[in-house]
């Protein structure tokens, strides 16, 4: 086997990996979306769900600094 069918057999299992990976992906976000319509069906507000999700993935100083930067906004705009 020369180097460049090595280096070609190598590119295709690559993209083979890569490809089933997608598919996997595809599927997970499939599972996610039904969680929400799950959420919305008993009575949740997927909008929010997902708010909430943004924000757990947030250290509490990052998600302090955010709170305090939207509470300054909303009081420019008179809306507090």
């Amino acid at each position: 086997m020369s180097g460049g069918e090595v280096a070609a057999d190598r590119l295709r299992l690559l993209i083979e990996r890569i490809e089933r990976l997608e598919e996997e992906k595809k599927g997970l976000g499939d599972d996610i979306r039904d969680v929400y319509l799950e959420g919305k069906g008993t009575g949740f507000d997927p909008k929010m769900m997902r708010q909430i999700i943004r924000l757990r993935k947030m250290t509490p100083h990052d998600r302090r600094e955010m709170e305090a930067i939207l509470q300054t906004y909303l009081a420019a705009l008179g809306m507090e």
